[in-house]
């Protein structure tokens, strides 16, 4: 029996977000905000708490500062009973990462300082340690610019351990979305884009061509469709689950919940609408709170929300 579910390799970084912004934001203004909240953030953190929240046993390993916001970090994921024993706090003057989130009524500027994010490399890694486990989950692959050459031989190391790999890339700020893409998903058993990324990633505005492109580069494309639900394709065959009914609060880290749900029942051989109603629940419980683990983080609010969808 391995040790871990899931094992995650990735950024850890706390978001501070600020609601109730104008629409229209002129240079050399000083805006006000309404509301604030500085919560654990990072696509890599948010996978694993979540994952942890719903029962599986995770361990994670990142790279960060010896700073404030490192450690609260590192205290959050720990809270939330992740394995955090082997995250590296490292002196310097490359300090945490931090994302600012300007939270607007319909869109958002998502703003993010890489600070170590950047910086996990190979060397951080204990292999032995991400093995111990069923399966492998990689996020945020852009934002992983000094582990990211190595990626594909990561994916390669663990798969021969007889662990599943799991992907989702996440946004490119670069917006380029390299062609290497196609030889990692090579190596990944389950890709996780949502819709965008899904068309930035197979190089077409046509989500029903990308679909098509994707599927045929993976055993298993899982694409996150916000309020249509999600859809997945194995071979042949098409799976569709409907969303969940929710009144959103904040939609930030409902993508990394969905994957923390799908993961959660997949890691235990469930069939696949069983994995994507997992999804959709936990991304719809996610945007009942501000931040991306705040609904996962509250006990009592999760288990109430699960046995409401239940009825």
């Amino acid at each position: 029996m391995p040790r871990f579910d899931v094992t995650i390799a990735g950024e850890l970084n706390l978001d501070l977000i600020l609601y109730g912004l104008p629409e229209q934001m002129p240079p050399e203004r000083e805006l006000l905000a309404d509301r604030m909240m500085l919560t654990l953030g990072s696509s890599s953190a948010i996978v694993a708490h979540n994952l942890a929240a719903l029962g599986s046993r995770v361990g994670f390993q990142s790279r960060i500062g010896d700073d404030p916001l490192g450690k609260i970090a590192l205290e959050r994921l720990a809270q939330g009973k992740v394995d955090v024993s082997q995250v590296r706090l490292v002196p310097g003057a490359t300090t945490t990462g931090l994302t600012v989130i300007l939270h607007h009524e319909a869109w958002r500027n998502i703003l993010t300082y890489s600070g170590t994010i950047a910086e996990l490399s190979w060397d951080d890694l204990d292999l032995d340690y991400l093995a111990d486990s069923r399966h492998f989950h990689f996020s945020s692959y852009y934002l992983q610019r000094a582990l990211r050459p190595r990626a594909a031989e990561l994916f390669q190391r663990l798969k021969s351990k007889g662990l599943t790999v799991s992907l989702d890339t996440n946004d490119d700020p670069d917006d380029r979305w390299d062609s290497d893409l196609r030889d990692i998903l090579h190596h990944v058993d389950v890709f996780l884009p949502n819709e965008r990324e899904a068309c930035k990633a197979a190089g077409t505005e046509d989500l029903e061509a990308a679909i098509r492109k994707l599927s045929g580069w993976v055993p298993l494309l899982v694409v996150k469709l916000g309020k249509k639900g999600a859809v997945a394709l194995r071979g042949g065959d098409r799976f569709t689950s409907p969303p969940l009914q929710v009144t959103p609060i904040d939609t930030i880290g409902a993508g990394d919940s969905f994957d923390a749900g799908f993961l959660h029942e997949f890691v235990r051989g469930s069939d696949l609408a069983t994995c994507l109603a997992s999804g959709n629940r936990a991304g719809a419980l996610s945007t009942t709170r501000p931040g991306g683990t705040e609904a996962f983080r509250d006990a009592e609010h999760r288990q109430e929300f699960f046995r409401k969808q239940a009825i």
